[in-house]
């Protein structure tokens, strides 16, 4: 093919980074009910939905099943609090001039996040328009790195998994759109995402050609 179907990116650590928000959240959880937590711990649940990230936080410790729905909902009440506060400042560098390429180009543009609140952020950062499919922690019930959320978001958008990009900075994620037989962007670390078949720092002066001639041939 010429050039993929599709581009698809994850939400957080790519488009926006929501890191402090989840941390500031579940930090005020865990100090209500004396929990270590920590920045180092928050970066454990990088692209991990919330009961991963809950059952991560406990660190082994057992909680009723009711108290824990309820921590889970309430570390959500907190979060979205804080999502208010989110305008399309929080839009990380080069990402709106990348999608607006993307776009240009006639590649689909689809969103495949692990977070329930992904339209609301999306939408507060003006980006809402430049989606053309997006699945969130609603969409499917198996979370990355099953290839579940990505697949579907694929099928949103009528475009073949093999001729599908992921963009990504989780290596769950990036695990997920490799076991969905789509090509990988790792946006990152090389020791987080180093399992993507592009490996960059983040999508600053990044183009379409830029990806394209580094993908594999077999996606060109």
């Amino acid at each position: 093919m010429s050039s993929p179907e599709a581009f698809i990116f994850d939400l957080d650590g790519v488009l926006t980074d929501t890191a402090e928000y989840h941390y500031r959240a579940w930090k005020q959880l865990a100090d209500e009910n004396n929990l270590p937590f920590t920045r180092e711990d928050n970066e454990q649940l990088r692209g991990v939905d919330r009961r991963e990230s809950l059952l991560r936080l406990l660190k082994g410790k057992q909680v009723p099943a009711a108290q824990f729905d309820q921590w889970m909902e309430l570390k959500n009440t907190y979060y979205r609090a804080l999502l208010t506060q989110m305008t399309p400042a929080d839009v990380l560098p080069g990402v709106s001039h990348f999608l607006a390429e993307v776009r240009q180009r006639g590649i689909k543009v689809g969103l495949a996040s692990a977070s329930k609140n992904a339209r609301d952020v999306i939408n507060n950062l003006g980006l809402l328009a430049m989606i053309d499919a997006l699945g969130d922690g609603y969409s499917v019930s198996n979370p990355k790195p099953a290839p579940d959320l990505f697949v579907w978001v694929a099928g949103r958008l009528n475009a073949p998994p093999m001729h599908c990009v992921v963009f990504e900075d989780a290596e769950s994620g990036v695990e997920a759109a490799l076991a969905g037989g789509m090509f990988a962007v790792g946006l990152g670390p090389q020791s987080r995402v180093g399992k993507a078949h592009i490996v960059l720092t983040d999508l600053t002066g990044i183009t379409v050609d830029a990806i394209l001639e580094k993908l594999p041939a077999s996606a060109r």
